[in-house]
């Protein structure tokens, strides 16, 4: 059964939006600007966003027809089930030697390249993904990641 892209972004805003509304019922902590509301209003406006957009239809012209998708990925073929697994026991053995930056960076790479990601692609999104986690770690959230041999400047 295949469901019409109006129906599913749909529920996706009526998700988002009973996910914020419960985060915005949470109580605050005090001294702390950020509270347990935050990450729960931000997942559920994001499924808003996202839900809204997929019902108008936006960006369907990007989609690539099923019949263009070739049924197994190029790289790795079926080894790819195995990245996520393999990527989070490398993270696990090397954040605290390498740090936060160094670490995510390699697994932003490897993901974008697995998946299909040109050079061009992946190169510019392992250097940045993990300046704006880390930002948002360390300033927003203020949780301490990892320094190790590339701490960052902040």
């Amino acid at each position: 059964m295949q469901l019409s892209d109006r129906v599913t972004g749909g529920v996706l805003v009526v998700l988002g939006g009973l996910a914020a509304w419960s985060g915005s019922r949470l109580p605050a902590v005090p001294g702390q600007d950020v509270g347990p509301a935050a990450f729960p209003m931000l997942i559920g406006s994001g499924l808003v966003i996202c839900g809204a957009l997929i019902a108008l239809g936006i960006g369907r012209s990007f989609e690539v027809p099923e019949e263009d998708v070739p049924a197994t990925g190029s790289r790795f073929g079926g080894l790819r089930v195995l990245i996520p697994p393999a990527l989070l026991l490398f993270y696990m053995l090397a954040s605290e030697p390498l740090g936060f930056l160094l670490t995510a960076g390699i697994m932003v790479f490897v993901v974008a390249w697995a998946l299909g990601a040109s050079m061009r692609l992946a190169v510019p999104l392992a250097l940045v993904a993990p300046v704006l986690v880390h930002l948002a770690f360390y300033k927003l959230l203020r949780v301490p990641l990892p320094d190790g041999v590339l701490p960052a400047p902040w």
